[in-house]
């Protein structure tokens, strides 16, 4: 064995006991739904017995999970820097486990636009949380603010705006893949600044 297959061995055991451990469950209950014995199950977490691919599918079951995800090794790019783009104002994160979605950064100054042409509308779900100042969100004919720490999740299918009230404010945006492509292509069809601020200037 070699020293990276030791190290995921340790790391699928000791994955085994914390998910255990997080459910509340005691060996004997954990023996009991994956159909293993009590032994058997303590020298598996204990690296007292070796791994087999059969018990390894089982337990994966048993814990609500899957085999990829038992096995899976450690990431070695932990920490990601965002990539920035001073132009806007804009800091953004790649998400690695999903490369649909995006983390956005923006400060913002500007309320959000009068005129409910310039919201826009496109498949996908958003998620933000204002982390300094106030923002307002405009949802349809509905106005939502959203004070220092408190966060906002709606479908992007609503016509929406955000703008800053009250003074500038930064937000950060979580978009799944379809509401950052729909921000993608606004942003593209307007190409004045006005136009990347009416579709919240957070996916450029």
């Amino acid at each position: 064995m070699t020293q990276e297959d030791g190290q995921l061995d340790s790391l699928v055991r000791k994955r085994i006991r914390a998910l255990r451990v997080a459910q509340g469950w005691s060996l004997e209950e954990l023996s009991t739904r994956a159909n293993l014995s009590q032994s058997s199950l303590s020298r598996i977490e204990n690296g007292q017995r070796r791994l087999a691919l059969d018990q390894l599918v089982t337990l994966a079951r048993a814990l609500d999970t899957t085999l990829d995800q038992l096995v899976e090794n450690a990431a070695d790019d932990v920490v990601i820097s965002p990539m920035i783009d001073g132009a806007h104002g804009l800091m953004r994160w790649p998400i690695k486990g999903d490369p649909g979605m995006s983390v956005m950064r923006q400060r913002m100054t500007d309320p959000p636009p009068d005129n409910p042409a310039r919201m826009r509308a496109h498949p996908g779900r958003e998620w933000l949380v204002v982390l300094s100042g106030a923002a307002v969100l405009m949802l349809g004919h509905r106005r939502f603010r959203i004070e220092t720490n408190q966060a906002a999740e709606f479908p992007t299918m609503m016509p929406h705006a955000i703008g800053a009230e009250g003074g500038p404010c930064e937000i950060i945006g979580i978009f799944d893949r379809d509401a950052r492509r729909g921000h993608q292509k606004d942003a593209g069809a307007d190409g004045s600044e006005a136009g990347r601020r009416g579709v919240q200037g957070l996916c450029e």
